[in-house]
């Protein structure tokens, strides 16, 4: 008896199915990500080449992606890129994976860079920089701009220097091991200071869709509140500053009012709420402003716009 034929057409529906089965948010589409991810080709060849059987060895790889994926492992760590902004970055367990919403935060710092340094030639830290998606991204679009990205684990920090590299702004940026500002040197001044830390309340965690379960407890507690980090970063931030210096995060649901009351009880003279796509507080800015000086405030009013 013949073996059936697993064309591509055939595998993407059977996969479609039994993820459906699984529980898993985007049958469909994840489907489709793995197999193109299998066959190295972009979705649209999916369905002009539907009736094209699969090699053994391809039906393999298949196999293997889905079965991780039905059990909620993240499709990024399963293929080992996400894309943010205009590249792929490489993540891997020991990172987070890059979300939608962030790339308004980074798109928000391009926005304010020629407007704090004429040629956009800032000094920014990335705190808990992660894969890098962040600093790598903000110096991709400026290439006046140099920065630094500190991160607690040093399997993530290698991930960072491998996307920098990859993504080529590498002699731009330095990744150091640092617990938040503990190896940065306060004489160092930066123009931006951002930071999308870990701020889901500790007794929220398991409530958390599986697949965000499976990323590093490390990058999702916040601490009782969820408000851990961001007392860390505020208590300590104006000292690495600029005088005309800018502090970005990134921050949870609810969030918005205490963790602008903490910049404001830090030295920071003005924040800024900006939403994310779906109308959410969801990152915050604040000025640490020459005194007497109100010539910053545009910069708020500016990078906190629909873009």
């Amino acid at each position: 008896m013949d073996k059936p034929v697993w064309t591509i057409m055939k595998i993407l529906n059977w996969t479609k199915q039994h993820f459906e089965a699984k529980g898993v948010e985007n049958p469909r589409l994840d489907a489709e990500v793995l197999l193109c991810a299998v066959l190295k080709c972009e979705r649209i060849k999916l369905y002009t080449e539907f009736d094209k059987p699969l090699s053994e060895e391809e039906r393999d790889k298949m196999r293997s992606y889905v079965e991780r994926r039905a059990k909620h492992e993240p499709l990024a760590y399963i293929i080992g890129e996400r894309a943010f902004m205009r590249n792929n970055f490489k993540v891997t367990p020991a990172t987070l994976v890059p979300r939608p919403e962030t790339e308004l935060l980074v798109e928000s710092l391009v926005k304010a860079a020629p407007m704090l340094r004429a040629d956009g030639a800032v000094k920014a830290l990335d705190i808990g920089t992660g894969s890098g998606a962040i600093i790598v991204s903000l110096l991709d679009y400026l290439p006046a701009a140099v920065g630094v990205g500190v991160d607690i684990s040093n399997e993530a920090l290698a991930v960072a220097k491998e996307n920098a590299a990859a993504i080529g702004v590498d002699k731009r940026v330095a990744f150091r091991q640092s617990d938040l500002f503990s190896n940065v040197p306060v004489e160092k001044k930066f123009d931006i200071i951002v930071s999308n830390p870990p701020y889901i309340p500790a007794a929220d965690i398991a409530t958390l869709a599986q697949d965000v379960q499976q990323e590093p407890r490390t990058a999702l507690d916040g601490g009782a509140d969820g408000l851990d980090f961001y007392r860390r970063i505020c208590a300590e931030a104006a000292e690495h500053l600029a005088e005309d210096g800018l502090l970005a995060f990134e921050i949870g649901i609810d969030q918005s009012e205490a963790v602008q009351k903490l910049c404001l009880e830090h030295g920071f003279a003005k924040t800024a709420v900006r939403m994310d796509y779906a109308g959410i507080p969801r990152m915050i800015f604040a000025l640490k402003e020459k005194e007497g000086e109100d010539k910053y405030e545009n910069i708020l009013l500016e990078i906190t716009k629909e873009l």
